[in-house]
């Protein structure tokens, strides 16, 4: 089976990248696994056929540099995957957003987030597995002052986060990763959300 896997050098695609033999990266930076695919997601070539389609795309404002430039990323990129995955045979497609992800929220990255969530939807995959971590514990090649600051603090919120305030906690990048990894074996038609909980129980 072959995995189409945008966003492979990133803290979680990184992960899936080293967890599975059968993935193809797409992206715009080479990883060195042979058959991947570099270019624009502007601009994407015709993907090999595949069965499943992951995006582990992701940035943040900062780093994007502006609200226009982080939407290109985490809303205009990952759609353009979706559909060139989906032209590629793809019937089943798995997405890392972020918990609190809602289209008609008043925060621009939660509202972001929604959005593509709700046109990956419509897109009419056979199945779509929507990945909605807290925060993500582990070291990033881009600094991100802010996201530093909570990764440390982490280990003493956690515990107090009671109920579904669970949801909004930390999860380390690798459990996501074995989440994502094993989501990709599944097989049940659906629509499927996952949040922290979730995720810990596929990661084991």
């Amino acid at each position: 089976m072959t995995v189409l896997l945008a966003g492979a050098t990133g803290l979680v695609g990184s992960r899936v990248l080293g967890l599975r033999r059968d993935v193809v990266p797409v992206g715009r930076r080479a990883t060195g696994v042979a058959g991947e695919i570099v270019a624009d997601f502007a601009a994407l070539p015709p993907l090999p056929p595949a069965r499943v389609a992951v995006s582990a795309l992701g940035t943040t404002i900062r780093a994007a540099g502006s609200q226009t430039g982080f939407r290109a990323v985490d809303h205009d990129a990952v759609l353009a995957f979706a559909r060139a995955a989906q032209a590629a045979g793809v019937r089943h497609f798995i997405v890392i957003t972020a918990v609190g992800a809602d289209a008609a929220s008043g925060v621009f990255y939660s509202r972001v987030k929604g959005e593509v969530e709700r046109e990956l939807a419509a897109l009419g995959f056979d199945r779509l597995d929507i990945v909605q971590p807290g925060l993500i514990l582990g070291p990033r090649a881009e600094r991100r002052p802010v996201e530093a600051l909570f990764q440390r603090l982490a280990p003493l919120l956690n515990p107090l986060l009671i109920g579904g305030l669970g949801n909004y906690g930390g999860i380390n990048g690798d459990a996501v990763a074995r989440a994502v990894a094993a989501l990709c074996d599944r097989s049940e038609p659906g629509r499927f959300v996952h949040q922290n909980r979730g995720i810990a129980a596929l990661a084991t």
